[in-house]
């Protein structure tokens, strides 16, 4: 957990899932299992984001991100694939790291910093190689959590 998010270790997770959709799903499912949220509405708020555009940030990560109701800070989930999926990112590369992101509806500026936070984290050379090199959710959820930490420090 950090300053700007909390993610628990129960939300970090390697999954087999092949499509858009079943990653759209098991993110919101995962969401509402740890965090205790109602797993429709959590994949309703992502589906609906993505429709706006894909989340899909490049290099092989995407950052499907809403605002819900029931939260009183932002939460934050990390599944790694075991295989690239099209995710429509704007390189076009496929994906193979998703971390998902929940605010509450009224976060604002707060929701910005938290995404702000991943997006630097995930474009970060080293920490990008980290992730993507690694195999088990242990090594996920420490690289995670301590980078954020670091870079909320």
């Amino acid at each position: 957990m950090n300053v700007l998010f909390k993610l628990l270790p129960e939300a970090v997770w390697v999954d087999d899932r092949s499509d858009k959709p079943a990653i759209l799903a098991a993110i919101a499912e995962r969401f509402a299992s740890v965090y205790l949220l109602d797993r429709h509405r959590v994949l309703d708020a992502l589906n609906e984001r993505e429709a706006l555009g894909s989340t899909g940030f490049g290099r092989g990560v995407a950052l499907p991100h809403a605002r819900i109701d029931g939260l009183t800070r932002p939460v934050a989930a990390l599944l790694k694939l075991s295989a690239p999926v099209d995710f429509a990112a704007a390189d076009r590369l496929p994906v193979d790291l998703v971390i998902g992101l929940l605010s509450p509806v009224n976060a604002g500026a707060t929701h910005l910093h938290a995404l702000a936070a991943l997006s630097r984290m995930v474009r970060d050379e080293v920490m990008h190689r980290a992730l993507t090199s690694a195999t088990d959710t242990e090594t996920l959820y420490a690289l995670l959590t301590n980078a954020a930490d670091r870079d909320a420090a």
